[in-house]
C-alpha cells in the first residue's frame, strides 16, 4: 500500500508540473478551453495560476519523499 501512495503522489507531483509549464508557457487564448484562465480574447499568461500548480506539485512530492523516508 505504501507505494502505491508514493506511485500516486509521484504522478500527481508531475501532472501539476505540466500544469504549471502550461500556464507559463501559453497565453489564455492558447490555453484549453476547460482548465481555469481561458480567456479568447485574452493574451497574457497567468504565472500565479503557474505558481499555484507548482507549488501543488512540490507539496505531492514532498508527500512522496516522507512516505517514503523509512526505507
Amino acid at each position: 500500500m505504501k507505494t502505491v501512495v508514493i506511485s500516486g503522489a509521484v504522478l500527481v507531483g508531475l501532472f501539476f508540473v505540466g500544469l504549471a509549464a502550461l500556464y507559463w508557457l501559453n497565453p489564455a487564448d492558447h490555453l484549453p478551453a476547460f482548465v481555469p484562465g481561458y480567456d479568447p480574447e485574452s493574451d497574457k499568461r497567468h504565472f500565479t495560476h503557474g505558481l499555484g500548480m507548482l507549488v501543488i506539485a512540490l507539496m505531492a512530492f514532498a508527500l512522496a519523499a516522507l512516505r517514503g523516508w523509512g526505507d
